[in-house]
């Protein structure tokens, strides 16, 4: 079965099987939002958000433009019970790569990690489809050696580099110091302008 189908992700779901689940926005998502998306009124979408717990961060922060997407219902339906008053039109479910719209931040969260590598190519392509120019990917990318039996999947800063830098320039690619423990060591910030 691939991982891309959408059985598969709402299986994992209907059997708890949700690791990367922390019952929260991460520190690192908190600080990312916190220092460098400014403009309130942005139109954000947040791929593969699972319980799309930085999404309730944004809003408690002010953003009013938000937009969550996930392949599995159960997750957004999970969102909807705990946020009721949120747009039910800003709640996608869909495969991210037949998504279309305009956004001008995508925040990247467990969600790269998540495909086959195979598709790291395709996914660049569809991030820089999905932002105005200049839009930025925001997020946190995996530092560790790629393991053939994910997800997750892992990567190195080098090898990102070599993916975005066509259709990107990387504004901030480095190991963060913001991660919770269990992926201390392991986590890089990732911003890169579309410049399509």
């Amino acid at each position: 079965m691939s991982h891309l189908d959408q059985s598969y992700w709402s299986s994992r779901w209907q059997t708890g099987q949700t690791g990367w689940d922390v019952g929260r926005p991460t520190s690192i998502m908190k600080h990312l939002i916190d220092t460098f998306l400014l403009d309130k009124d942005a139109r954000i979408l947040v791929p593969g958000a699972g319980n799309a717990y930085e999404v309730e961060y944004l809003i408690e922060q002010g953003f009013t433009n938000v937009f969550v997407l996930d392949w599995a219902q159960e997750p957004l339906d999970h969102f909807k019970q705990r946020n009721p008053k949120f747009p039910a039109e800003r709640l996608i479910c869909s495969d991210f790569f037949d998504h279309s719209g305009n956004y001008d931040v995508i925040l990247e969260q467990t969600f790269f990690c998540a495909l086959p590598p195979h598709c790291r190519q395709d996914y660049v392509k569809q991030m820089n489809s999905l932002l105005s120019k200049n839009g930025k990917l925001v997020g946190v990318l995996f530092h560790w050696p790629e393991k053939v039996d994910g997800p997750p999947y892992g990567g190195s800063i080098d090898e990102y580099k070599q993916l975005f830098s066509p259709l990107f320039e990387i504004e901030r690619l480095e190991m963060t110091t913001h991660s919770i423990a269990p992926r201390s060591g392991r986590e890089c910030e990732l911003i890169a302008r579309c410049i399509k």
